[in-house]
């Protein structure tokens, strides 16, 4: 129960920023898509690029992002390949975006300093960069095939900054630099600025939202299998296979994994809907009430997996 509390009281603000969201785009017109924008193409890269530059790389830290990245893009995939008959509309194209990712970032990395240790907080952190880079590569890709041929998709992919960032802040660890101490509250500054827009996405997403429409059953129903259950599920498995056989990585590891697997789904799924108009009202619906069922979902995990 305390953890329960715990998390209330911790999250209670990213609820008031959501509603806030709503009404400035409803009653105060504020253009989502250049919310939109600033998080993908100005925000977005700035924080991975500084991220990626403060963290000291090794094996099993890279396992980590790795293993996000690769599992959340077959998952894309397979949704995208399996349900491409089922709507008519780019609903499948979110969908695919949301089944194989989560909130690590905007609810994911308050909670984990909420969890875990410092030092596993880090790696937490560490392992957001994958989410960010699959979802503007991968994920960029399977919405943007709702509104786009491939060709086009992929030419789009190249022209996300995001991903220049993240090659820059990767080479310029690798040649030993690091970011001046003085810049460091302004970086801190810039990610709480990432996380309350982000999160203002979700109350932006549902202006228009018409619940004949956009409340999906079958949309809802895939979604939170594959986060609620399909990735908890393998990630155990490999928890439980490297515990008892390989012995490659340690309780941080684990411990961080978990927590990335029972994230609620995605914030950046409204996100990249409202910039492709992939019916973002459908997807903001669908993230906010698997955020709301989070609060009661994450300390129930948590307390079955004992771990924390």
């Amino acid at each position: 129960m305390n953890i329960l509390f715990i998390i209330l009281g911790k999250i209670f603000p990213l609820y008031l920023t959501i509603a806030a969201g709503y009404i400035f785009t409803k009653y105060f017109k504020i253009k989502r898509e250049q919310i939109a924008f600033l998080l993908v193409y100005i925000l977005g890269p700035v924080v991975i690029f500084f991220a990626v530059l403060s963290i000291e790389i090794n094996i099993q830290l890279v396992f980590l992002p790795v293993f996000i990245f690769l599992f959340g893009s077959s998952i894309a995939f397979f949704i995208l390949h399996k349900y491409k008959d089922t709507w008519k509309d780019p609903s499948v194209n979110t969908l695919a975006f949301t089944c194989g990712t989560g909130n690590t970032g905007y609810f994911g990395i308050p909670l984990a300093m909420i969890l875990l240790e410092p030092s596993a907080a880090n790696i937490f952190i560490f392992g957001t960069l994958a989410s960010l880079l699959y979802e503007n590569t991968t994920g960029f890709y399977v919405t943007a095939k709702g509104s786009f041929t491939a060709r086009q998709s992929i030419l789009k992919i190249l022209k996300l900054p995001l991903l220049y960032a993240f090659i820059a802040g990767l080479c310029f660890n690798l040649v030993g630099f690091r970011t001046p101490e003085f810049i460091v509250p302004y970086f801190e500054n810039l990610k709480w600025a990432y996380g309350l827009l982000g999160m203002m996405m979700l109350g932006m997403g549902m202006k228009g939202f018409n619940l004949h429409e956009d409340f999906d059953k079958k949309y809802i129903k895939i979604a939170y299998f594959y986060k609620f259950i399909f990735w908890p599920a393998v990630v155990l498995a490999i928890i439980f296979i490297d515990k008892s056989f390989i012995h490659f990585l340690n309780e941080e590891i684990y411990k961080v994994m978990f927590l990335f697997s029972i994230v609620p789904l995605a914030g950046n799924t409204v996100t990249l809907a409202v910039l492709l108009k992939a019916k973002p009202e459908k997807a903001s619906f669908t993230v906010l009430l698997s955020t709301l069922i989070s609060v009661v979902y994450i300390p129930i995990v948590l307390a079955l997996y004992g771990g924390f």
